[in-house]
């Protein structure tokens, strides 16, 4: 029996929201959804399938040290050139086991990955 049935949302710390909007919104497509006031800046983003990324406007952005999430997507050549558009430098997709999978940094420095399953 696993306690944990599926992920919700990752929660990732940003300096600036309206810059991560940008970014998340604009760039990669992410729906914005209503967020109760918490007290600070943020803004909880909707991926779709119900997974969501909450953004924290906050000082501490913690340091990247290969700690990601990733984002399936289903032509992964497709997006990278998309980001590669906006000026986002990607890593090349390379094959993971059965899957491809590249990389690229949010304005924050968060790590983020593309990944393309297999068929």
């Amino acid at each position: 029996m696993s306690l944990v049935a599926n992920i919700h949302h990752v929660s990732l710390n940003v300096a600036d929201i309206e810059r991560s909007h940008a970014f998340y919104v604009d760039i990669l497509g992410l729906k914005v959804l209503d967020r109760p006031d918490l007290g600070f800046a943020g803004r909880w983003l909707e991926v779709g399938a119900g997974r969501q990324v909450h953004l924290l406007e906050l000082d501490r952005i913690p340091q990247d040290v290969g700690q990601h999430f990733a984002f399936e997507v289903t032509n992964i050549e497709e997006a990278c050139a998309h980001v590669r558009s906006h000026g986002i430098e990607v890593t090349d997709p390379q094959p993971i086991g059965s899957a491809l999978q590249a990389f690229f940094h949010d304005p924050d420095g968060n790590r983020i990955e593309f990944n393309q399953p297999a068929g």
